[in-house]
């Protein structure tokens, strides 16, 4: 094996030849106390980046077994050394115009030149190293990875030209000094500090036991008294700063918990049932329901919103319209359609605001959803009321849809699935409910005796069971020609020659779980789609396979980098799925 000197030499060496000389780079190299791999040089300076891994056996980095003793644990100790990796780039290489620590996003200026244009001169091009940035949520991730073995950095190296031509000397400076530097700074517990180390491991457990005891308790959501739940701005999910009114629970859903590490925790217990959140205009009511959606994640200490749980099968529903369905089963909430069009296998290239929420509903239920999370404010109208005006003039028998006040209690009757519902404009839901949570500046109460003396008229109930239908997806549509590609960008998937929207799917919470998502869709077509198994069949065989020999199993590089992943939930590799406009299913 090469050192790592002996790379800065081969460098040194290649200095001002063409770009393809940089090939000769690929390789194994030892370090100080870990192992470099080049997996992959980029062919071009404008092609995706060289990948690399920086590996230290698990007897020199030095941390304790306890520390990632479990799923929990060990998740957010990778979660942890991958932003200590990043904050260590940003560190080393501040004030060092050859360096970045991520890819612009939306209006920022890149770093270093695009190709020129037919008459321009080419410049340089700095290297960037590059890692995943994780997001307020604690997912599992391939950036690192630990094992009882070893424990892995994976990151990309931008490497450094002029033109065409290799900057030799520039690039041993950073594979020789700088990534040198950032492992032995990021991944040795002895240069950590080590009581943020176990702040951070211990809070995750909490989170993961927290919602783990949620079902015996009758439960569906936990959050705790201090939690604070309001956000930076609109755009940024950071808690907000200032004078903050942290949540308190109304003595009448206070319930105590017992988390591992931080012992007895006390706040709002939501039972399993129909819970209505109402209140006036920014006093809080979607700002609740945002931390229940994405209380099915684990948070960063610092949060605000690390001790609010969710049961992992909530589900954020709204309409959407546009979005293709492929013969989903909305039977249950609209009847027939004009022109003869049967509900029991609906399908359109452009769904309306209320079909399109009755099939993110059904396709809910298909997946094993067991808590639906609503807002008004995202929901078609004619799907959520119907009143008795409304009847009046246009009644029952001419109206296919069912308006939800009257499935919302067959849901949790026959199928057991809860509805958490934000409404500031719909009384209809208070004969429905079975508690109502009022948000008045920021402050929760329980106004469920309230409601019952105001009243409400009862629903018109739809009557009969709520079907969900499982739908067997067809291998020809997952098949891939040569020239097909799959990739991902933002919140959007090519699979094939067919773009797949994922905006209006809100608990996706980071762009690489869209990435991770295109590369099961192609796993999961080669391997899983045969024809017989159902798409929930199909897709809990994948997250098994995830499960059992890691993320890094859907990876086209396996045994390598293997790309910027980060794991999804069932629910959103469905909605992908769902939306596909290539989908074919019987």
């Amino acid at each position: 094996m090469l050192s790592l000197d002996d790379l800065g030499k081969k460098l040194t060496t290649i200095d001002g030849r063409g770009f393809k000389s940089y090939a000769a780079l690929e390789g194994v190299y030892q370090g100080r106390r870990f192992v470099l791999y080049i997996d992959h040089v980029q062919a071009d300076p404008f092609a995706p980046p060289s990948r690399c891994r920086a590996r230290v056996t698990a007897k020199d980095a030095g941390f304790s077994p306890r520390l990632y003793a479990n799923a929990a644990r060990r998740v957010a100790l990778e979660d942890y050394l991958t932003r200590r990796f990043q904050h260590q780039l940003a560190r080393l290489g501040r004030g060092q115009a050859a360096v970045e620590m991520q890819r612009p996003g939306p209006g920022q200026a890149a770093v270093g030149m695009q190709r020129p244009g037919r008459g321009q001169v080419e410049m340089q091009r700095p290297a960037a190293v590059e890692m995943q940035r994780p997001g307020q949520e604690i997912l599992a991730r391939t950036a690192v990875v630990i094992t009882p073995d070893f424990l892995e950095a994976r990151f990309t190296v931008n490497l450094p030209a002029m033109g065409r031509t290799i900057l030799g000397r520039e690039a041993a400076r950073i594979f020789v000094r700088l990534v040198g530097e950032i492992v032995q700074s990021s991944l040795f517990w002895s240069a950590l500090d080590e009581a943020k180390v176990r702040n951070w491991v211990e809070t995750a457990e909490d989170q993961a036991a927290l919602r783990g005891q949620l079902p015996a308790l009758g439960l569906v959501a936990f959050v705790a008294d201090g939690s604070v739940l309001p956000r930076e701005t609109g755009v940024s999910d950071l808690p907000a700063k200032g004078e903050i009114v942290p949540f308190v629970s109304p003595p009448e859903l206070a319930v105590e918990m017992n988390a591992p590490n931080r012992g007895t925790v006390r706040g709002m217990g939501i039972p399993r049932g129909v819970t209505l959140i109402v209140g006036g205009g920014y006093h809080g009511k979607s700002t609740l329901l945002r931390a229940l959606e994405r209380g099915v994640y684990d948070h960063v200490p610092g949060d605000g919103r690390e001790l609010v749980v969710t049961v992992p099968g909530a589900v954020k529903i709204r309409a959407e319209d546009g979005r293709a369905v492929t013969r989903v089963d909305i039977s249950s909430f609209i009847g027939d359609l004009p022109g003869g069009l049967k509900t029991g296998f609906f399908s359109t290239a452009c769904a309306s605001g209320s079909t399109s929420q009755a099939a993110n509903i059904a396709e809910a239920l298909e997946m094993g959803a067991d808590l639906l999370l609503l807002d008004e404010d995202t929901c078609a109208t004619n799907f959520m009321i119907r009143d008795e005006r409304m009847r009046q003039l246009v009644p029952d028998h001419a109206e296919p849809i069912v308006p939800f006040t009257g499935r919302v209690r067959d849901l949790f009757s026959q199928l057991g699935v809860s509805t958490v519902m934000v409404t500031g404009g719909a009384g209809d839901y208070f004969s429905v409910a079975d508690r109502v949570i009022m948000m008045h500046n920021y402050v929760a109460s329980d106004a469920t005796a309230r409601v019952k003396e105001i009243g409400a008229p009862a629903p018109v109930r739809a009557g009969g069971p709520v079907r969900v239908t499982d739908r067997v997806p067809m291998p020809r549509a997952f098949l891939l020609g040569e020239e097909d590609r799959v990739k991902a960008r933002g919140m959007n998937i090519q699979y094939g020659r067919t773009d797949i929207g994922l905006g209006a799917v809100e608990q996706l919470v980071d762009p690489l779980q869209t990435s991770t998502i295109a590369e099961i869709m192609r796993y999961a077509g080669k391997k899983y789609v045969d024809g017989n198994r159902t798409l929930r069949e199909v897709i809990m065989a994948v997250l098994d396979d995830l499960d059992r020999y890691g993320l890094d199993v859907v990876s086209r590089f396996r045994g390598q980098h293997p790309g910027e992943l980060a794991l999804p939930r069932r629910f959103e590799i469905a909605a992908a799925i769902n939306r596909w406009r290539g989908l074919l299913v019987r």
